[in-house]
């Protein structure tokens, strides 16, 4: 099973939840990804999406520094000695997490040995090489060998694990007394078009949503041990013995016109539904998507000026007493 929460981006072929993916590493988390599971919802391995990952979640960056200066500054904030960074991908935010908390080792834990050397060659380029580690692991089978810790960070990761409440209480077991889970769960799916884009149906991204929140409930479904859980966050920090310490999101606004990144990263996206979602699309939203994603195309996603990127990511805290 692998973990990719950070590519923290999710994307439409991530995280279903955040952004479009049946994955928001699309923003996700990324950056727009996260993961774990058994490999990408369209068979792509996890190895072979480092590059998107890593270019979601700089995308997202600014959401996550202010969610970590958020933990920092809290008054029951723990001495950070030790992090855990769930479903790392490709280690933007382990290396974010290293940089906010100074005094902290920070440990990388994903199923993807390809991702794990991205993290470390990020750490050193970083000069954080002496406080990153790397973990290997599948999850949640190998929770118990992780040992102790200040902070758990799981970003866009809980929901590709079959029984949520018992991961949870997995990690809560992990926490040094005064230690802090920051769960990186729902939020907003992103807006990046205009309602009507002046041809086809008006609406287009609502349905995607649509046809993404039912890729998301196949793939729950098809988890070992999978069992269905409201998604009160706080009540389920509660039920397996942590105090809710509060919720906040964070908002990712970058208005048309956007900057080349972000472009390029819409195009990727974009591909990747129409190629996920092709069996589910009309034949009006397949011909859209081909417009938007026609590189010569006035009205493509290469030239249109009213490109733009919304989105939002909400963040949960429980703390162990």
């Amino acid at each position: 099973m692998s973990q990719h929460a950070h590519g923290h981006h999710e994307s439409a072929a991530h995280d279903p939840r955040h952004h479009q993916d049946p994955s928001h590493g699309r923003h996700g988390h990324s950056a727009h990804s996260s993961h774990v599971g058994h490999g990408t919802p369209d068979g792509i391995g996890w190895d072979a999406m480092g590059p998107l990952l890593e270019q979601n979640a700089e995308i997202s960056r600014p959401q996550y520094e202010e969610a970590a200066r958020w933990i920092a500054g809290l008054p029951t904030a723990p001495q950070v000695r030790r992090v855990l960074d769930i479903g790392s991908g490709p280690g933007v935010v382990t290396c974010l997490l290293a940089g906010m908390f100074p005094e902290a080792e920070v440990v990388a834990v994903d199923g993807t040995p390809a991702l794990l050397e991205r993290t470390g060659e990020r750490a050193e380029r970083l000069g954080l090489g002496d406080r990153v580690r790397v973990r290997q692991a599948d999850l949640p089978d190998d929770l118990g060998g992780l040992g102790e810790a200040d902070l758990i960070w799981v970003g866009n990761t809980l929901h590709h694990m079959g029984d949520q409440r018992a991961a949870l209480a997995g990690f809560a077991g992990l926490l040094r007394p005064g230690g802090t889970v920051a769960l990186v769960e729902g939020g907003l799916q992103p807006r990046q078009l205009p309602r009507d884009i002046g041809f086809g149906r008006p609406g287009l991204e609502t349905r995607l949503e649509a046809i993404n929140t039912e890729r998301f409930e196949d793939m729950r479904a098809a988890l070992p041990d999978a069992k269905r859980e409201s998604e009160d966050w706080n009540a389920l920090f509660a039920a397996v013995g942590l105090e809710p310490q509060g919720t906040r999101s964070f908002l990712l606004d970058i208005p048309a016109p956007v900057p080349e990144p972000v472009r390029d990263d819409a195009v990727i996206e974009f591909g990747r539904r129409r190629e996920a979602f092709a069996e589910y699309l009309t034949a009006e939203d397949a011909a859209a998507l081909d417009r938007l994603l026609d590189p010569d195309d006035p009205a493509g996603l290469r030239r249109r000026p009213d490109l733009f990127l919304l989105s939002v990511r909400t963040v949960h805290l429980g703390r162990r007493g």
